[in-house]
């Protein structure tokens, strides 16, 4: 054990979400205790090798202002951290933000080919001290994935992929030459790849495999982001899920409720379009009508005075402003430009399918359904439900939080926490929409989660293989945690530390437990480990049963 570590807390969560207390500081001296609590560390890691490390405290004593300090310290401390050697790190980036503390992303290779979901971090003070390290590594892979080199080709994995969902890409109708730029304002709106592949190193069950992750998004016929692994050797299906961001919800123009907004259109050749080109963004924000029918992106939303009177102008005047009020919240509060934090173009289609109860982001651009007039009104009417959706895209290219299981959930849980961020009139979730001929119905409650059948604490947690292990079940868990946190501490607070959590700590694969310590880490570098917000969330985080 090196003695450049000088105190740390160990985050590391065994299955059903309980880890070591943070609370808990060991002084770093070959002390018999100390080597015990180690011991400790890694007999949990060998339990549960999905469960990510969250390691926080004064972790070096030396200053760490480069990527080569970095690696020099995460090498003295190789015992620490299980990685042989930092060659199989690879830097992604390196940000440092209003605080001063600087921000390592790291992925983890073999043979420079990345393995998926080890994502890990480090992360220093304005002392340049670290402070956190944050993550999944597999210690194991180089030793049991020798051969990196693939022996059937990308579009032979695309083919095999297709295959599995049994249909083909002509059918999904994914290439639409309709959309054009209306503006002289350079911007992406014309960028659409929905065929995605890239070769990594997937793990299952303790298994490495070289695999092509094959990433096919549409919306005809139905919602999908299929994340497909495909064995770049033998070509068999090592993993698939359908990971579309599914709500199963829900000028100057009236919106679904009736209710007058002024909206940031686009004039030309005589005609009004729903093009906002007046943010400070890259891109524009957009929106279409797929006109009740199944095609994408569909037509432009159109007005020939500008007026958008219309009764089926509604969604598409919904759409299009409260896009605009989700990009100016992330971008006033947050300081985000757009979902990728690069100004990317926001596109939505609205009218989609007939009598379509749902809305979703398919990794491209959001998609509205009209509703069938009884279980939901048109889906874009409701504020918290465009922020909920818009949110995963935010998610998508941040946290990168995988659609399934416990990380899956909390992909739901952040999509609903911000969804009331933006629309803090209650703690419900698409009310405005769903049902809308009985009063006070909602999807889901922060406040009262098993009011809509939702679990609100570990020891009610549903074990199920469907919904890709119950993401819009279990999400009631860290839902009603957000909520005893915003009691606490107010929503000013409170919003900040999610942001930070889902933006800096948050990995790909992490659960509930990781959860927590990644928003007691923000809280701590926002507001100190000692305040009462700090306080707030932890005592938040107890009551649901995730220590």
């Amino acid at each position: 054990m090196s003695k450049k570590l000088a105190t740390i807390v160990l985050g590391t969560s065994l299955a059903f979400s309980t880890i070591l207390p943070t609370s808990t500081s060991f002084a770093l001296t070959p002390s018999e205790k100390l080597m015990e609590n180690m011991q400790l560390e890694q007999k949990l890691l060998e339990k549960d090798k999905q469960v990510p490390n969250f390691l926080s405290g004064k972790l070096s004593k030396n200053k760490v202002k480069t990527e080569k300090e970095v690696k020099a310290f995460l090498k003295a401390n190789k015992e620490l951290f299980k990685i042989d050697s930092t060659k199989e790190l690879q830097l992604l980036d390196k940000q440092t933000d209003e605080l001063g503390m600087t921000h390592y992303t790291f992925a983890q290779v073999v043979k420079n080919v990345p393995i998926e979901g080890a994502v890990f971090s480090v992360h220093t003070n304005k002392n340049n001290e670290v402070i956190t390290t944050a993550g999944q590594l597999y210690p194991e892979a180089s030793a049991k994935l020798k051969d990196t080199k693939p022996s059937i080709t990308e579009q032979k994995a695309i083919d095999l992929s297709w295959s599995l969902i049994n249909l083909s890409e002509e059918e999904t109708n994914i290439h639409n030459d309709s959309v054009k730029d209306l503006s002289p304002k350079a911007h992406t709106a014309t960028e659409h790849n929905q065929v995605k592949k890239d070769l990594v190193v997937y793990e299952k069950d303790g298994e490495f495999t070289l695999a092509y992750k094959v990433q096919l998004q549409f919306i005809e016929p139905y919602g999908a982001n299929w994340q497909i692994f495909v064995n770049a050797k033998d070509g068999s299906i090592v993993d698939s899920y359908n990971a579309v961001n599914d709500a199963a919800t829900t000028g100057s123009g009236y919106g679904v409720k009736g209710d007058r907004k002024t909206l940031n259109t686009y004039s030309s050749g005589g005609t009004y379009y729903l093009y906002d080109v007046t943010k400070p963004m890259n891109g524009v924000i957009e929106t279409f009508s797929a006109q009740n029918r199944s095609t994408y992106p569909g037509s432009r939303s159109v007005d020939s005075n500008n007026a958008w009177t219309s009764s089926t102008q509604g969604a598409d005047v919904d759409a299009h402003y409260y896009a605009g009020q989700v990009y100016d919240y992330y971008k006033n509060t947050h300081n985000r430009n757009s979902f990728d934090n690069n100004g990317a173009t926001i596109r939505s289609t609205v009218h989609y399918g007939s009598n379509y109860n749902n809305a979703f982001w398919n990794g491209s651009q959001m998609v509205y359904g009209d509703g069938d007039g009884s279980v939901f009104a048109p889906l874009s009417g409701a504020l918290d439900i465009v922020a909920h959706e818009l949110t995963h895209a935010v998610t998508e290219r941040s946290a990168g939080l995988e659609y399934r299981n416990q990380s899956g959930a909390l992909n739901e849980s952040f999509s609903d926490v911000f969804g009331y961020f933006l629309d803090p009139q209650d703690y419900l979730m698409g009310e405005d929409v769903y049902t809308p001929t009985k009063s006070g119905d909602a999807l889901r409650s922060l406040s009262n989660p098993s009011q809509f059948g939702q679990p609100e604490h570990m020891n009610q947690y549903v074990n199920t293989t469907s919904d890709n292990g119950g993401v819009h079940t279990n999400s009631g868990i860290p839902n009603k945690a957000a909520y005893y946190t915003i009691s606490s501490i107010g929503k000013a607070q409170a919003e900040k530390i999610y942001y930070r959590a889902l933006t800096v700590y948050l990995t790909p694969t992490s659960n509930f437990s990781y959860a927590r310590a990644a928003l007691l880490q923000s809280t701590a570098d926002l507001y100190g480990s000692g305040s009462s917000a700090y306080n707030g969330v932890k005592s938040a985080w107890d009551k649901v049963g995730v220590y």
